[in-house]
């Protein structure tokens, strides 16, 4: 349970084509996405792999009902990964608009009698789902995942066509938002105000599975700790009206606790708690039963702990955690966003390596196998939305001086604010259930200081508590956006900074910028009285490039920016963590400022150490201790 002790806070659809500019109707209904799995009632296919992939070069796709037949294509694409990076046509890396992807699937000869869907776990930034000839699904939102029911296209044993189109566009109505340009010859260039870069297509994985009519549709899970037992709340929800059934195990399969009824509590007594870096995990199996017969069965992982801000401390069953971590970002070489189990596995032993506890999802939500991963191996998560780039005073993270405002009828409007509010119903719906999920950031770096932010931000501060009253809410405030000048921080229980003093202000005087960043963050300690975390502070650094000065883009000055940052936060009382800008270099769109990506990883692309790793590494193993 989330406790609050110093201040109380009071599936999309659409009727035009898949290439209609206009932000379709959103449902504002309960979002359901539990997440498909195998179980004794269910069964489930990756249908990962080689697709037929075709570009969308005129924006004929859907009049010329390229899913009506086979794509007329010689390419092929891996699902999943980005398409941009896999071939050598530069119009593909920078195409603006549609693709398609196609591929045959046979439905299990088994699945006669059971519904059965198929689910997209992203795509980039909308997709639209055909089966056959028939369009059954559309989805508009780069990070969550969509489905279809298609049992009345499909036959068990039988073979369709399976068909994805999928959009790359970005406006100031999406989230996150861009601009698209058209040059004089019909060139269709995208803008955008976030510095990474706009990778597109099928990043993650589509599955077909099948599940009875009659089952458990959605499960909330919420914990507490009374004395040495551990209180786990549930809130089942079925497809029909049906008994429900719930029993705990623990680790051993030992059954610890049951209860019946769609709602109740589950005491466990003598509980193991989930703690970062001890994860444990109970088992909580919801049946749904009709006439005493189990017609469906789902098993959810299930970690106890408490979270709670008490005054200027963030504390995890009872005891004050201190962040050390990243933002980080899914990128790759070759496969963009494309999760890639490898990857997983090796970032996340680096973190264990360097002594991170945690690291925001910066800035997107990111593969639910990231998020289990992170559940199993007690590495904290600060769960971020798709809302980066509301701020028409950057370009790219870097510095601008745009004097358009950021909040108008013309820019971020009323149909981006709703955009932004079914971001964050689909990003709760998906991910709060996980225990390593400690915090809900609902934007990055927003134009926090401008006039209209209150108004756009103040009703998703108040949508995000009424979806989930059981975590903190914070937002990450960029760096001219200070303690005087902010808009929406009262807001929020936790301050979550970016300050880069030191690199893009008072660059390589880094004397004057201890000085700056202390002044800074003692002006939120001292308004505010709220925990404080630093959720960007880095420097661009080539690797290998070294100097015995403290030269800008070394090796040396990168170590000893992060030292002065340090220093800096070791005297301040409310300051609750450390987040490093970036875990390793990634890639963003090209220009005079950013040469192959940016460069402010302590690891390179491809995950090789610089010297702050190991200085990273001296300060949060003994900061662990």
């Amino acid at each position: 349970m989330f406790h609050l002790s110093l201040f109380p806070f009071g599936n999309r659809s659409h009727e035009s084509t898949p290439h209609s500019r206009h932000v379709p109707h959103r449902r504002v209904g309960k979002v359901i996405m539990l997440k498909p799995q195998s179980s004794p009632t269910r069964e489930l296919v990756a249908l990962d792999g080689l697709w037929a992939f075709k570009v969308d070069r005129q924006r004929s796709g859907e009049s010329e009902r390229w899913f009506a037949a086979p794509l007329e294509t010689t390419l092929e694409a891996p699902v999943p990964a980005s398409y941009n990076d896999l071939f050598v046509d530069e119009s593909i890396r920078g195409h603006v608009g549609w693709v398609y992807y196609q591929r045959t699937v046979r439905v299990p000869r088994g699945w006669a009698g059971e519904r059965v869907f198929v689910r997209v776990e992203a795509a980039t930034h909308e997709g639209v789902v055909y089966v056959g000839d028939a369009r059954v699904a559309h989805h508009v939102g780069g990070y969550t995942p969509f489905e279809a029911d298609i049992t009345e296209q499909v036959t068990a044993g039988g073979e369709f066509r399976l068909t994805i189109a999928v959009n790359n566009e970005l406006t100031n109505e999406t989230i996150p938002p861009g601009t698209i340009e058209v040059d004089a010859d019909g060139t269709r260039r995208q803008r955008y105000m976030h510095d990474f870069y706009n990778y597109a297509g099928l990043a993650r994985s589509v599955w077909l599975y099948s599940a009875p009519a009659v089952r458990v549709d959605d499960i909330t899970v919420t914990t507490d700790v009374d004395g040495s037992a551990g209180l786990v709340a549930y809130a089942v929800e079925t497809t029909v009206d049906a008994d429900v059934r719930i029993s705990i195990r623990d680790a051993s399969g030992k059954v610890v606790g049951t209860a019946s009824g769609a709602a109740g509590t589950v005491r466990i007594d003598d509980v193991t708690l989930w703690q970062p870096g001890a994860a444990y995990l109970y088992t909580l199996v919801a049946e749904a039963l009709v006439d005493g017969a189990v017609t469906d069965s789902y098993s959810l992982p299930v970690g106890v702990r408490t979270v709670e801000v008490r005054g200027m401390q963030f504390l995890i069953n009872g005891t004050p955690f201190y962040f050390t971590g990243f933002g980080k970002h899914e990128d790759s070489p070759v496969r963009g966003k494309g999760h890639d189990t490898a990857y997983l596995v090796h970032d996340f032993q680096l973190m264990e390596w360097i002594g991170a506890n945690s690291f925001r999802t910066s800035h997107y939500p990111y593969a639910e196998e990231v998020m289990e991963f992170a559940d199993r191996h007690g590495i904290v998560v600060i769960d971020e939305t798709p809302a980066v780039g509301l701020n028409l005073s950057m370009g790219g993270g870097i510095f601008g001086g745009v004097k358009q405002s950021t909040f108008s009828p013309e820019t971020a409007n009323e149909r981006t604010q709703q955009a932004h509010a079914q971001a964050i119903r689909e990003l709760i719906a998906r991910d709060k259930n996980h225990p390593s999920v400690l915090m809900w950031s609902i934007s990055n770096e927003p134009a926090s200081n401008e006039q209209g932010a209150r108004e756009y931000f103040e009703p998703l501060v108040t949508l995000t508590r009424e979806l989930d009253p059981s975590r903190p809410v914070t937002f990450v405030n960029v760096m001219f956006a200070s303690h005087e000048s902010d808009l929406i921080a009262d807001l929020f229980d936790v301050m979550c900074l970016n300050r880069y003093y030191g690199w893009y202000v008072d660059t390589g005087d880094l004397a004057a910028a201890e000085k700056h960043l202390e002044a800074d963050l003692l002006g939120w300690q001292e308004k505010y009285g709220r925990p404080i975390i630093m959720t960007e502070y880095g420097a661009d650094t080539q690797a290998g490039l070294h100097s015995v000065f403290a030269a800008p883009w070394t090796e040396e000055y990168q170590v000893a920016y992060l030292e002065m940052n340090h220093r800096v936060f070791d005297r301040i009382e409310a300051f609750v963590g450390e987040q490093v800008w970036n875990f390793a270099d990634f890639q963003t769109s090209a220009g005079v400022f950013r040469v192959d990506g940016n460069k402010k990883g302590v690891f390179t692309r491809d995950r090789r150490p610089k010297a702050a790793a190991h200085a990273l590494r001296s300060r949060w193993t003994s900061l662990a201790k």
